[in-house]
């Protein structure tokens, strides 16, 4: 039987050489969509050990794995065709996650730094391109050319979720347990309750270090003080639109005419659709603003094309429904509806 790792690395592979052939072969200005789309693709499998793993844990995955030859000539011939036309960062962006592929963390990080110097302000490549420099750091450390492309991409999107969770590895690492937890204690309210259970963990052990206390369990919330919801896709759009199975939803409840901040938010992915959720104090990311002190709330739901819980273009929303709490029954909403 061929083992998980092997059989993950030979689908990375194959989805490297895809691009790289779609990169090499295309006219330049057919490459850009193309290989974007097949990168998100190589790149999926590791979202999630990259924001529940641990400091430790900043390793290649495919270290002692035999590289097929088709993928190092693959990734050769792209190095070739960027060396004729540099101004890709697209290509660079591919490149990079091709050498890391294949183990070459040094050149991974060359790689990005080009993109980087091409395509400064993008959040998810600035995040990329920090935790090539770590693996190909002797130590694995997140220096301060790092630490400041961090710090950009928070910049850039605020929530976004990889960013906050390397700058508390290099917190960690730099010794500082409590800012450490503090960092990642922020992200608690935008991932899923999975991700925030081993996040949790993490945050504990930080704590631990700095001598403080373990963040006090969830609270229990008794029946019939949550807020149902059920979410679905409208018909006509899910069979026109190609939705990424991936892609993030999240459903949540805000102040009517209010800041854009949820008082509750739970993210889900759009395979789960339909879906049905309690919203309660459980899900509020601010301690001091609970949906069970609120009198009304508006209740939507979001594809984010980004991944974000703030609105953002390309997002596909849901009508708002106004509610008075506490509500009995349950909000409907429906993503993709033509607007009445």
């Amino acid at each position: 039987m061929v083992s998980t790792p092997v059989l993950l690395f030979g689908l990375l592979a194959l989805c490297v050489v895809l691009a790289v052939s779609t990169w090499v072969l295309l006219p330049l200005a057919r490459r850009g969509a193309i290989v974007a789309g097949v990168a998100a693709l190589c790149a999926g499998p590791f979202a999630l050990y990259l924001m529940v793993g641990t400091p430790e844990a900043l390793r290649d995955p495919s270290a002692n794995i035999a590289e097929p030859a088709s993928l190092e000539e693959a990734v050769a011939q792209l190095a070739a065709e960027l060396e004729r036309n540099p101004d890709q960062p697209e290509g660079w962006a591919l490149l990079a996650r091709s050498y890391s592929t294949l183990g070459n963390h040094d050149g991974a990080r060359d790689a990005y730094a080009r993109a980087l110097q091409l395509a400064p302000d993008e959040p998810d490549l600035l995040v990329d391109a920090a935790e090539a420099r770590a693996l190909a750091h002797p130590q694995r450390l997140l220096d301060e050319q790092s630490m400041a492309w961090l710090q950009r991409a928070r910049q850039l999107r605020p929530d976004h979720a990889r960013a906050g969770w390397f700058i508390g590895v290099a917190q960690r690492q730099a010794g500082q347990a409590a800012e450490a937890a503090r960092t990642w204690e922020s992200l608690l309210s935008g991932v899923d309750e999975a991700t925030a259970r081993s996040l949790r963990v993490q945050i504990d052990a930080a704590r631990a270090d700095a001598g403080l206390p373990p963040l006090d369990a969830p609270a229990a919330v008794a029946p019939g003080q949550g807020l149902k919801v059920r979410v679905a896709l409208d018909p006509a759009f899910a069979e026109r639109a190609r939705l990424d199975g991936e892609a993030a939803v999240f459903v949540l409840a805000r102040v009517p005419d209010g800041p854009p901040m949820p008082v509750a938010v739970e993210r889900h992915r759009v395979r789960d659709l339909p879906l049905e959720v309690v919203l309660d104090d459980r899900d509020s990311p601010m301690p001091t603003q609970k949906l069970s002190t609120m009198d009304e709330v508006e209740v939507l739901a979001r594809i984010s094309a980004a991944g974000s819980a703030n609105r953002g273009e390309g997002d596909v929303e849901s009508a708002p429904v106004r509610v008075r709490l506490p509500a009995e029954g349950t909000v409907e909403l429906t993503l993709g509806a033509p607007a009445p």
